[in-house]
């Protein structure tokens, strides 16, 4: 009896150890990174604005993109100018997840020098962007932009 209890011992024994062998190994978070953009953008509004541009994304784990903007929105506006300015996002894992569109609250003003100011969210990334250029411009807007790659 008791080398009966120690065979089913051992077999128990060994089956757990090669069950936790076998355990597919849990796969660390990726690193976060932290990415920023330069960007012109120019365009034009009378109750509806439409902005669009290029930007240049550099993100802190070396990552890099060339990105078209295209801002849609709709408000208390008129004007038209030429924006130039910078931009930073939430920490992302990856530049890839910048990408797509983000509800946009934008204010701006200006007489032959505009400033722009704008707090974007796509889920969970959030962008904030601040700029400065020429035109006429004033007014608040809700809409959207939408980073794409170039």
């Amino acid at each position: 009896m008791k080398t009966r209890f120690f065979q089913i011992l051992v077999l128990g024994l060994a089956a757990a150890t090669a069950g936790l062998i076998s355990l597919p190994a849990v796969a660390a978070p990726a690193a976060m990174t932290s990415c920023t953009m330069t960007y012109k953008l120019s365009g034009w509004s009378f109750v509806y604005k439409q902005y669009d541009g290029v930007g240049h994304i550099s993100c802190s784990n070396g990552q890099r993109a060339q990105v078209g903007l295209s801002s849609k929105s709709i408000g208390f506006t008129i004007g038209k100018s030429e924006i130039e300015g910078t931009g930073v996002f939430s920490e992302v894992r990856n530049l890839n997840e910048i990408y797509g569109h983000y509800a946009a609250l934008t204010g701006h003003a200006g007489v032959t020098k505009s400033v722009d100011a704008q707090v974007l969210t796509s889920g969970e990334i959030s962008l904030a962007l601040t700029g400065k250029g020429r035109g006429i411009d004033i007014g608040v807007t809700l809409g959207a932009l939408t980073v794409s790659p170039r």
